[in-house]
């Protein structure tokens, strides 16, 4: 590699090689090599009960041989509809090694979205948790879709004593009332073996680890597929760039969603990677959050900016210990330079924001741990990585470092292509790149800045919301006759969804009324946080609705209440 031809070089961290190469290996090797290496250390702590790795390898392989045993085998879409619960990471890596692959279901789906899922990525076998809130609608998809088994575990099995036995007395309510019979099969009697699964070969550059659904630049969700060497390759990236993690003795505070790439490599694969002890939490409850910190000690942290501003806007942020926290890489939304210093100033550790995409496994750069970090920048390409700026009318025209064009990601993480979607596929990935469909430029120090978008997906606290799904939704309303939907400036989310609504002549509806007829076909975080009724909306000159001045608009309103809050 030249390297003058790359301005990031000069700023690049003297312990982290920019251009080494990472050698292709099947993503489980991750888990064996910990097991190898760090057999008697702990690997998981749910809600106090601790697996170390070699009874991690275990579950792992008895796991793999139960699935095998159900007509798993190579190529297999073996879905997970679940939480951060042990049965993750045992399913996750089992799939891997019994030769499937692992379709990530968002426990935030509705039922059509996971019935679209299911058919796109052929996904026969679901594991899930036997949880009111879960597993119904997994069972709805049952003759009603194309897939054949439903795994179903319980959490009281991840407890420790007395936990365990409680747990299915006090949390009765919350108990799914399983219908047993052939297409069900217990997560108990699935690990029941002795763990002599059927070893397959692997092509890592080739075969698919997981298909991880996005929206990609444009349009409804698509399957990134990516390979095992995509994923070990990101691993290898993000373990690169925290040279000063010390194997065997970090502890990773794993509250970010597992199912969303973000977490998947940067929390689980990253600390089994390292034979960190991942203190699994099942959601981000604040209070829990303040309590489990100063009890648990994380030396790693990785989160969205919202989980930044609740804990350091929490009332006891200056009186609770978090001296134990060490290193934070912030990512899904951009981080305010003002919730960097008040975390860091609450913690004594380091938080830096990264940038990437499930397209890319997902790093693709990242601001150093040591060293400088400029304010707006999502930082430097991580390791083995090429940030290339082209033009935005012409995509195989690459332009100098300095001027503002789309960002392309070159590098071993780039996805192989978007699962039955070659046209896709053949727009996102060309001349050997991943058009990003972010406008950025890169400045002389070789740090990257996103300046602008291409594409209308908005940010809420790191999940994407894709626009013309809600606008659908809504539109299903009778009394509706037009609507856009934009995401506007959120202190905490980052972003939020607004609807901007006409409704028909002579016809009205609160909203209310509107966002509870949606309510039962979106997730939670795609529900606007307000609806704007308007007589008329804007649209281009040839009468298309457009999103442009409402954005604009919004974009003023919210700097003229934070200048009016400034000046108060």
């Amino acid at each position: 590699m030249d390297a003058p031809a790359y301005p990031w070089l000069k700023s690049y961290p003297s312990n982290v090689k920019w251009d080494q190469t990472f050698e292709p290996k099947p993503l489980y090797h991750n888990i064996d090599q910990a097991v190898q290496r760090f057999p008697d250390r702990p690997a998981l702590d749910f809600l106090d009960k601790k697996y170390t790795y070699a009874e991690l390898g275990r579950l792992v392989a008895r796991a793999a041989k139960g699935l095998q045993r159900i007509g798993v085998k190579k190529g297999t879409k073996v879905g997970l509809f679940l939480p951060n619960t042990p049965h993750f990471v045992i399913c996750y890596y089992a799939v891997l090694k019994a030769g499937g692959t692992v379709v990530n279901f968002s426990p935030l789906y509705s039922e059509p979205e996971i019935r679209h899922q299911i058919e796109d990525s052929d996904t026969d076998v679901m594991v899930t948790l036997g949880l009111e809130v879960l597993y119904p609608k997994i069972k709805a998809m049952l003759g009603t879709s194309r897939l054949k088994k439903i795994v179903v575990g319980g959490i009281q099995d991840a407890l420790p004593f007395p936990k365990n036995l409680l747990y299915p007395i006090v949390k009765k309510k919350d108990q799914a009332q399983v219908a047993w019979d052939d297409r069900h099969v217990r997560f108990k009697d699935l690990v029941k073996n002795d763990g002599a699964y059927q070893p397959v070969t692997i092509d890592p550059k080739e075969d698919i680890a997981v298909l991880q659904y996005t929206g990609g630049t444009t349009g409804s969700p698509k399957g990134a597929m990516l390979t095992h060497f995509n994923l070990w390759a990101n691993t290898e990236q993000a373990r690169a760039w925290f040279p000063t993690a010390k194997e065997g003795h970090e502890r990773m505070m794993g509250v970010l969603p597992f199912f969303h790439v973000f977490a998947m490599t940067s929390v689980m694969n990253c600390a089994i990677r390292i034979g960190a002890e991942i203190i699994m939490i099942p959601r981000f409850e604040l209070e829990a959050v303040m309590q489990i910190i100063p009890k648990k000690k994380p030396t790693i942290f990785h989160g969205v900016p919202t989980m930044y501003v609740a804990i350091s806007g929490h009332k006891n942020a200056g009186t609770t210990d978090m001296t134990s926290i060490q290193g934070c890489i912030s990512g899904g939304a951009p981080l305010p330079v003002e919730v960097k210093q008040k975390f860091e100033k609450a913690t004594g550790g380091t938080l830096v924001e990264g940038y990437g995409l499930t397209e890319s496994s997902p790093i693709a750069c990242c601001n150093p741990i040591e060293g400088q970090n400029k304010a707006g920048s999502i930082g430097l390409p991580v390791p083995g990585t090429k940030i290339v700026i082209t033009d935005r009318e012409d995509p195989h025209k690459v332009l100098p470092y300095g001027e503002r064009g789309e960002l392309c990601i070159e590098g071993p993480q780039v996805m192989k292509g978007y699962w039955k979607n070659p046209e896709a596929s053949a727009k996102t990935l060309m001349d050997g790149r991943l058009h990003t469909g972010d406008v950025a430029l890169i400045d002389q120090d070789g740090y990257v800045f996103i300046v602008d978008r291409l594409k209308d997906m908005i940010a809420v606290g790191g999940f994407k919301v894709f626009p013309r799904n809600v606008e659908e939704r809504i539109y299903e309303h009778k009394a509706v006759e037009e609507c856009t939907v934009i995401g506007v400036p959120d202190d905490y989310h980052g972003e939020a969804v607004k609807a901007f609504v006409k409704l028909r002549t002579g016809m009205n509806a609160t909203e209310k009324e509107i966002i509870d007829s949606i309510k039962g076909s979106l997730g939670k975080h795609e529900l606007p946080r307000e609806i704007e009724f308007r007589a008329q909306l804007p649209k281009t000159m040839i009468g298309k609705l457009s999103k442009k001045e409402l954005v604009e608009e919004e974009r003023k309103k919210y700097a003229d209440k934070k200048k009016a809050k400034a000046g108060a």
